[in-house]
């Protein structure tokens, strides 16, 4: 089953809950003159996103499948996707499509570099290279300009089947999140690096308005507090005390 909510402008939320690891799977589709998938979504919930996206365009139309990092459930279903929509393809980091994506997918990936835009229509998604934040030395986050949204990957990360979009602070539920997976086999999931505070304040001074993650709710606010608010989060949970 998947779940469909409209949470910004043209934005649709698209979330599959696995209970037996209690966690959400968010993919969005944002509807422009170029429509835009962020997130392919792991191989096996592939039938289920396409519905999803069915419902809001015709999946043959897609022409971006953006994500952050290479990871199975960011881009596991990414061939799927270029091979539905044939003028589709993937949208990355210069770094991911060099030394993955281009050898993966069925067609060259948009190779993105800091701070690029990709323009399509009158949505702007300027890519922020975060090597390591959250995870990942490929890894980025996307800003879309005109309604400052913030699709920030597995920061933000929350468990639970919880809401689409909330105007309350997120950032306890990710402590939690944090402080589980390190008690277990997921430990590390989160590396905190001497770039950590650097990359999460220049995400900061992005003073998004809507933060999106890719498990768990996202948040509309006052996006700069948040991200401040959760680099205080990772140096409590996740800094090693030769980093203080």
């Amino acid at each position: 089953m998947i779940q469909i909510n409209e949470i910004a402008p043209d934005t649709f939320r698209m979330s599959v809950y696995v209970p037996e690891i209690n966690l959400q799977f968010n993919h969005f589709l944002v509807r422009d003159e170029e429509p835009v998938l962020i997130h392919a979504g792991l191989r096996h919930m592939f039938p289920l996103v396409r519905e999803a996206v069915d419902r809001l365009i015709d999946p043959a139309k897609l022409r971006w499948v953006a994500f952050s990092h290479f990871e199975s459930d960011e881009c596991g279903a990414l061939n799927e996707w270029l091979t539905v929509a044939p003028n589709a393809a993937a949208a990355c980091s210069w770094l991911g499509a060099m030394v993955s994506v281009n050898d993966f997918a069925a067609r060259p990936a948009r190779a993105l570099q800091d701070g690029e835009v990709l323009a399509t229509g009158k949505y702007r998604f300027r890519f922020c290279r975060t090597a390591h934040v959250p995870h990942g030395w490929d890894a980025g986050v996307f800003l879309e300009e005109t309604g400052k949204t913030l699709f920030c990957s597995d920061l933000f990360h929350q468990t639970g089947d919880v809401e689409p979009i909330t105007p309350h602070d997120v950032t306890e539920r990710t402590k939690q999140a944090l402080i589980e997976y390190q008690r277990g086999p997921m430990a590390n999931y989160v590396p905190y690096t001497p770039e950590t505070q650097r990359v999460l304040d220049s995400l900061a001074a992005l003073q998004p308005n809507t933060i999106v993650p890719q498990h768990g709710s996202a948040f509309m606010g006052n996006g700069e507090k948040a991200i401040e608010k959760l680099a205080e989060v990772f140096r409590e949970t996740l800094c090693p005390e030769s980093f203080r």
